[in-house]
C-alpha cells in the first residue's frame, strides 16, 4: 500500500509517499510540471512494490496535467474536492499551512480512505472544450452587461432612452442589437432632430438597408418624435462622438465574441450522444442547451439522480438531533454555481411560457398553489427537471 499525496500548485507539485503505520517512503519534494519531471515521477511510482494510489485536490486546471499524465501511465489517481481534505485530520492546535503539510495530509487521507477513493477518469476533449467555452461565455456576458450599462449612461447625456427605441433581439449571425448599431450612426439626438422628418426617414431607410434591418415608416416617425423631445447634456462635437463611438465598438466586439462562442458551443454539443435528448427538454434552447450539457458533463459519472442534484447544490440536507428529524430549510450550495444559474434560467423560461401538460411546470405550479415562496418552488422545479434529465439522458447513453 503506497499512498501518494500530491499538493498541486501552478507549475509545480509537492509529492510525498507514505505507507501504513507512518512509514515514509519518500519525504516531501517538488516536481515541476514538465514532461521530463512527470516521467520521472511516474517511473518512480511504478517502481514501488505493492499497490499505489495517488490523491490530489481539484485546484482549478493546475491538477489536470499531472492527473492526466499519471492516469495515462496506468497509475491509480483520485481527485477530491478541497473541502474534504480541508476538514480532514484537524488534530493540531497550531495553524500552519505549507505545501509539504498539505501533501502529507493528502497521503494520510489516502491511507484512511483507501477503499473509498474513486478513480479519476479524464474528460474527453469535446466535453472539456465545451465546458471551457461555457465559462468564457459567462465571463463575456458579465463584460457585455457592464459595457452596455456604460453605454446607456453615456447616451443618457446625448440621446436619452435611445436603448428603448428598438426591441429587436440580438442578431444570431453576429450578436448585434439594432439600437446599438443605430446609435453608432445617430449618436446624438441632434443628429436626428437636426434634420427634417423626411430627410431623417430617407437616411434611416438607407441605414436599415445597408445594415440588414427591416425598415418601417411608423418606427422612423416614432424615433424622430423621441429625438425631438429630448435634450442632450453633452454638446454635439467630435469629443462626444469619440466617447460614444468607442463605447459602442467595445460592446459590439463582445457581442460578436458571444455570438461566435454560442455557435461553437452548439457545434460541440451536437457531437455528443445526449444532444438530441437534452434539446428536446422543454425550456432548453440553442443557448441554455449547450450550457446545461457543458456543466453537467457525462451523466454516467453520477451514481444516481440524487448525486446529480447534490452536484448542482440544490439538495436540502437532513437536520436531525434527538427527537427532531426534519429537512434543512436551505439548499447546500456546495455544487456548481454555474449549473444552478443555468437551471434557474431554464425554470424562468418554463414559468413564463406556462406550458400545458409539461411535468416540470405542473410540479412548479402545484408548489406555487400550496403557497410556497418563490425560491422554494423554483428550486423544487429545478430538482424535478434534473431527475427527468438524469433518467432520459441515462437511457439515451445506454441505448447508444
Amino acid at each position: 500500500m503506497n499512498a501518494v499525496g500530491i499538493d498541486v500548485s501552478k507549475g509545480k507539485s509537492t509529492v510525498v509517499v507514505l505507507r501504513p503505520f507512518g512509514e515514509v517512503v519518500a519525504v516531501p519534494y517538488d516536481v515541476e510540471h514538465t514532461e521530463t519531471e512527470l516521467k520521472k515521477l511516474a517511473d518512480f511510482l511504478k517502481s514501488l512494490p505493492g499497490e499505489t494510489r495517488v490523491l490530489m485536490e481539484y485546484t482549478g486546471h493546475y491538477y489536470e496535467p499531472v492527473a492526466r499524465y499519471l492516469h495515462e501511465e496506468g497509475i491509480y489517481v483520485s481527485v477530491i474536492n478541497a473541502i474534504l481534505s480541508h476538514d480532514y485530520n484537524k488534530n493540531s492546535i497550531r495553524k500552519a499551512k505549507t505545501d509539504k503539510i498539505d501533501a502529507i495530509k493528502l497521503a494520510s487521507m489516502a491511507l484512511d480512505r483507501w477503499l473509498d477513493l474513486q478513480e479519476y477518469i479524464p474528460e474527453d476533449e469535446v466535453r472539456q472544450t465545451l465546458k471551457i467555452c461555457n465559462r468564457q461565455y459567462g465571463q463575456y456576458t458579465k463584460l457585455k452587461t457592464m459595457l452596455k450599462n456604460n453605454l446607456i449612461a453615456l447616451l443618457d447625456q446625448t440621446f436619452p432612452d435611445a436603448n428603448k427605441l428598438f426591441t429587436s433581439p440580438a442578431r444570431k449571425t453576429d450578436g448585434h442589437e439594432k439600437w446599438v448599431d443605430f446609435v453608432l450612426k445617430f449618436w446624438h439626438c441632434e443628429c436626428v432632430c437636426g434634420l427634417s422628418e423626411r430627410q431623417f426617414k430617407d437616411k434611416y431607410a438607407r441605414w436599415c438597408k445597408r445594415n440588414g434591418y427591416h425598415y418601417s415608416s411608423y418606427k422612423a416617425e416614432e424615433v424622430y418624435a423621441s429625438a425631438c423631445g429630448n435634450v442632450g447634456l453633452l454638446p454635439l462635437c467630435e469629443s462626444t462622438k469619440v466617447l460614444i463611438t468607442q463605447a459602442i465598438l467595445q460592446l459590439q466586439t463582445i457581442e460578436e465574441a458571444l455570438a461566435a462562442l454560442k455557435h461553437e458551443m452548439l457545434q460541440l454539443s451536437s457531437r455528443l450522444p445526449e444532444y438530441e435528448t437534452v434539446m428536446a427538454l422543454y425550456g432548453v434552447g440553442d443557448t441554455l442547451g449547450p450550457q446545461l450539457i457543458a456543466e453537467i458533463g457525462d451523466v454516467s459519472r453520477f451514481k444516481n439522480k440524487k448525486s446529480l442534484i447534490a452536484f448542482a447544490g440544490i439538495d436540502s440536507p437532513p437536520d436531525q438531533s434527538g427527537q427532531v428529524d426534519k429537512r434543512s430549510k436551505s439548499i447546500t450550495k456546495r455544487g456548481s454555481p454555474t449549473l444552478r444559474k443555468t437551471l434557474f434560467q431554464i425554470m424562468s423560461v418554463i414559468i413564463q411560457s406556462c406550458p400545458e401538460n409539461e411535468p416540470v411546470y405542473e410540479y412548479l405550479d402545484k408548489k406555487r398553489a400550496e403557497g410556497k415562496p418563490y425560491k422554494v418552488y423554483m428550486i423544487a422545479a429545478a430538482n424535478k427537471f434534473l431527475r427527468i434529465y438524469y433518467a432520459r439522458v441515462k437511457e439515451c447513453l445506454v441505448n447508444t
